[in-house]
């Protein structure tokens, strides 16, 4: 049987993602999966895609068989309902803080009896095939991924009760948004903000969960890879592009 992106998660091996920000289009997600990486975010919390272009870039995604999901902008039915009809594989909620959000963000994903997403199944999320509505929906329930994002103190203080909401399937931290928090600004290897990241690592590992981080670059990644983080993002599209065209200083 084919692992499902979900499977792969919970089987614990190293997963790495990246962060579409900025460039729009159906080869997006082509020119990532080329590169080898095994899951992308569309970012539509900082990021400015379109309904439309979003959708478009999950329907790439999904041909190839790369798992999309999608950073929505805030908690919201309307944004929660719209990723999953499209077809993403999961969603991302930004600044998780309370064992509420995240209970409230599973109820919109999920279909009864785990939650109260609406049923509207002639949609892209199953290719406009004609299915069992009971049988998909419980299948739908079992593959989509709920990932909260820790990005703040009071995140790290609610940590496991976060992760204890059923439902929830890993953690990412916001490393920049949450060192600004701590009042240290990209000092990864800080004392406080170490311990901030081995807290939410080992709530994982209590609930039997994913940790990751999204770093912009490999260093401060490297050394949690081996402490717990199993599914990390690195970089995006705009980062990989400037990283690459950084190799035009050698013809000048």
């Amino acid at each position: 049987m084919e692992m499902t992106f979900k499977s792969r998660m919970q089987a614990g091996g190293q997963l790495l993602g990246t962060m579409v920000t900025t460039f729009t289009g159906v080869d997006v997600p082509k020119l990532l999966a080329r590169c080898g990486f095994d899951f992308i975010v569309i970012d539509c919390e900082h990021g400015s895609f379109t309904t439309r272009e979003t959708a478009d870039m999950v329907s790439s995604a999904r041909a190839i068989g790369l798992p999309a999901l999608v950073r929505i902008p805030e908690l919201r039915r309307e944004h929660v309902l719209k990723v999953m009809e499209m077809g993403s594989t999961g969603l991302l909620l930004p600044n998780t803080e309370s064992a509420e959000q995240a209970r409230t963000l599973v109820d919109w994903v999920k279909y009864a009896p785990a939650g109260h997403r609406g049923v509207s199944l002639s949609r892209p999320h199953t290719d406009f095939a004609k299915v069992d509505g009971r049988a998909y929906m419980d299948q739908a329930n079992r593959d989509s991924v709920v990932m909260v994002q820790i990005e703040s103190r009071l995140g790290v203080e609610h940590i496991d009760e976060i992760l204890a909401a059923e439902g929830v399937d890993m953690a990412l931290i916001g490393p920049n948004d949450m060192s600004q928090d701590y009042g240290l600004l990209g000092r990864f290897d800080h004392p406080e903000l170490e311990a901030a990241f081995a807290k939410v690592v080992s709530a994982a590992r209590a609930h039997g969960k994913q940790a990751g981080a999204h770093f912009g670059s490999a260093a401060p990644l490297k050394p949690w890879l081996e402490r717990g983080m199993t599914v990390n993002m690195w970089n995006s599209d705009a980062g990989l592009l400037l990283a690459g065209a950084a190799g035009m200083a050698e013809l000048r």
